[in-house]
């Protein structure tokens, strides 16, 4: 119906009819919105809310300011904030276009021809392709630990890509064990760990397993802005090194530098988001204790998980069946076909809401 349509429908009716008109459709138009869930989305790691206004404000300033000009790129500001924060020379401290893309870069620094790169699996995909694209073979091994890790060393064995804590598990390797892994790899083995989600622990100190760098140069620690911060679409992260790690950390910074506007939104994230991660974290870290514990009463086989996620497998459906009715109860979850694990879906923790209505549906689609 056309505009004028619209309005001519409405000649020769009386006024009080013509408002009873309006009002019905008003009506109408309430109950086909009420009536209408959107879809939730519990398959993504990355933080599902906008970020803050200060944070935009500030890429936005960073854009009208120059554009017209090239970048920092080294970009000093941001660098000498994450420096102090850890408290690491800046030296030690590179930023760069993503963590995934940092490791990625690691991967063709360090593997020659041949060189195993072992990761626990299952664990982030990208670990196995960033060895084959740079003409290594990736090793992946059942189970999350310095055990099975030392276990398949061997005189190929050159990285070892670890996510500290595990996606899609959420198993977290200890300050302590991760210190002894280190101590008994060979000479040669450096290892690069994944700490995406790192925000999200609350079994120990967030920066345990920097204080580890100290006697261990062959260590690298990659962060991002991705997760707990709500920065995804910037893509930047940053990797901190042992004393020694220096002439690596430099093979890591990409060549013409970090996207300026990426830069400011991390830059303000830092001096003025903490409160907030610290607040997401905390709500997470409640949820998730709390749906582990609906899961295990359900007789639902889970992982303990120190990250925003839970790995879950339950009895007499496998995971890409339990997906589709999840699906069709308008809640989305990433089902293990994407780790090769068809018996196994992953659950983003979120609020208490999200919690409740996975749970229904969860219920629904096991027939409770």
């Amino acid at each position: 119906m056309g505009f004028l349509s619209y309005y001519r429908q409405f000649e020769g009716m009386p006024e009080h009819e013509v408002n009873a008109r309006l009002r019905e459709e008003a009506g109408e138009r309430r109950r086909r919105a009420l009536a209408r869930v959107e879809p939730l989305d519990l398959s993504r790691t990355t933080w599902p809310e906008y970020p803050p206004p200060t944070i935009v404000n500030a890429i936005t300033f960073a854009a009208r300011r120059g554009l017209h000009r090239y970048l920092d790129r080294h970009a000093a500001e941001l660098r000498t904030e994450l420096a102090h924060r850890h408290g690491v020379e800046e030296s030690r401290l590179v930023v760069g276009d993503g963590a995934a893309r940092m490791l990625s870069d690691a991967a063709q620094a360090l593997l020659e021809p041949g060189d195993e790169l072992i990761t626990p699996w299952p664990s982030y995909p990208l670990y196995p392709v960033m060895a084959r694209r740079a003409r290594g073979q990736a090793v992946p091994v059942a189970g999350f630990g310095a055990e099975p890790i030392l276990a398949a060393v061997n005189a190929r064995t050159r990285l070892v890509a670890l996510c500290n804590p595990n996606d899609p598990t959420g198993e977290l390797l200890g300050a302590g064990e991760l210190r002894s892994l280190l101590e008994a790899l060979p000479e040669r083995v450096v290892v690069l760990l994944d700490e995406a989600l790192r925000d999200f622990v609350d079994a120990e100190e967030r920066d345990a397993a920097l204080a580890v760098l100290q006697d261990h140069p062959r260590l690298l620690v990659f962060r991002t802005f991705s997760k707990a911060w709500g920065l995804a679409g910037l893509r930047c992260g940053y990797v901190v090194g042992g004393e020694g790690a220096e002439p690596l950390l430099e093979r890591l910074e990409p060549d013409l530098g970090v996207n300026e506007l990426a830069q400011a939104g991390a830059l303000e994230a830092l001096r003025h988001a903490d409160a907030l991660v610290e607040r997401r974290a905390r709500a997470v870290a409640g949820e998730r204790a709390r749906l582990l514990g609906a899961l295990r009463d359900r007789g639902v086989h889970t992982t303990e998980s120190q990250a925003n996620v839970v790995w879950l497998r339950p009895e007499g459906i496998d995971g890409a069946e339990l997906a589709h009715r999840l699906e069709r109860a308008g809640v989305i979850v990433q089902g293990g076909s994407a780790w090769a694990d068809g018996a196994h879906v992953r659950v983003t923790v979120r609020d208490a809401a999200a919690t409740e209505r996975f749970l229904r549906a969860l219920d629904g689609a096991l027939g409770r």
